[in-house]
């Protein structure tokens, strides 16, 4: 009989996490993949939003999920239990934050944030960077635990490596695309490039007012280019993104400050641009950047993390801490719009290798394998 896997999702509550869960699942097929069914504890609001089958068998957290501290009671102390008896042999914590100590497992690392050297420090001493700090002891402590690690991309499994020091068994498994960006048209040609666009919240560590300075700059020099700044966001990195504006854009010329919009609406954002920017400096899997390829948008794009190994050749870099070198970046892509173009329907291609079925498979084949490991291990005991 095959094995029944268990999947822990309890933690998995940013957008690209439930993302995951969702794209998994949908792509998923545990005979051809080697299971019998899949356990998956999540908290309500993941659930509603996973498809029903018939080998699935979803499990609500319940009100331990009405607080972190609870939360992580339930999973340190509960959910193996719950675990066992669903039959489960195997558990995959989809965070790297998990505290459950349910063995054999396998546990995914989706945050770069708290082991990219100098991006703690960006934040200042409070709650905010006393997270992160935290944060980072307990995903290396569960790194370290976990009979397998899944890393979404090279540089982050090189870079956390370095903190965890060697793990029993590593993959790199990158997430996949929502089709709907996927099976976009790429937009035609143009022999000028003006609309520009940047979607993420604002953080210490996404540089937005650089990009708005660089913009400013690029104006002077006679290029009428105009900024839609797509996420919202609080704290310090927002009141430094208006001040910015408020700098440089003083009467509301070109920057569009747009608040955070469910992901179904994003599409239509980038279907309107001519231009796509990614400044952020740490990235375990740059989501948004992938968007903007499936869409075939001409890119300018942070030098920083992952970000050349997923866009390649298709698209130019700049250092996201230096307007200039932004300027310099977005100001070829405006000159040039035909070579830009050629850009674009590179990284529409290359953006196609990204898919949730190619992201199951991979990740199915891992668990499987991790699990054959465990019980040879186990044998030879």
């Amino acid at each position: 009989m095959a094995p029944v896997l268990g999947i822990n999702a309890c933690r998995a509550r940013s957008g690209g996490a439930v993302a995951h869960v969702i794209g998994l699942i949908d792509r998923s097929d545990p005979e051809r993949h080697g299971f019998e069914a899949l356990h998956l504890w999540a908290f309500d609001g993941l659930l509603a939003r996973v498809p029903d089958q018939p080998w699935l068998h979803k499990h609500s957290t319940g009100r331990w999920q009405a607080s972190v501290g609870l939360e992580l009671f339930w999973e340190r102390f509960l959910l193996p239990g719950e675990a066992r008896r669903a039959g489960a042999e195997l558990l995959f914590n989809v965070d790297a934050g998990s505290v459950c100590p349910f063995r054999p497992s396998v546990t995914m690392s989706q945050d770069m944030l708290p082991f990219e050297p100098g991006e703690i420090d960006r934040y200042p001493v409070g709650k905010a960077r006393l997270r992160l700090e935290a944060l980072r002891r307990l995903q290396s402590a569960a790194l370290r635990r976990a009979d397998g690690a899944i890393f979404l991309t090279r540089y982050s499994a090189e870079r956390i490596g370095l903190v965890t020091g060697p793990l029993r068994s590593t993959a790199i498994v990158p997430h996949g695309i929502d089709q709907r960006f996927l099976d976009m048209s790429a937009p035609v040609a143009k022999e000028s490039l003006r609309e520009c666009i940047y979607v993420s919240n604002a953080a210490p560590y996404k540089h937005q007012w650089h990009v708005v300075e660089a913009i400013a700059q690029l104006r002077k020099e006679g290029i009428p280019l105009r900024l839609t700044l797509v996420g919202g966001g609080s704290g310090h990195a927002m009141q430094r993104l208006r001040m910015a504006v408020a700098r440089h854009d003083p009467q509301g010329e070109f920057v569009t400050l747009a608040p955070f919009v469910p992901h179904a609406e994003i599409p239509e954002l980038l279907a309107r641009a001519e231009m796509f920017l990614f400044a952020s400096s740490c990235e375990s899997m740059p989501v948004t950047l992938l968007e903007g390829m499936a869409v075939g948008l001409p890119i300018a794009c942070s030098e920083r993390g992952p970000m050349p190994d997923i866009l390649q050749d298709a698209g130019v870099y700049f250092n996201p801490e230096s307007p200039v070198s932004i300027a310099n970046a977005v100001g070829a892509l405006a000159r040039k719009p035909v070579e830009s173009n050629a850009y674009a329907v590179r990284a529409k291609a290359i953006a196609q290798c990204f898919s949730w079925q190619r992201c199951a498979d991979q990740t199915f084949d891992f668990l499987l394998s991790t699990l054959e490991r465990s019980h040879g291990e186990r044998i030879a005991e």
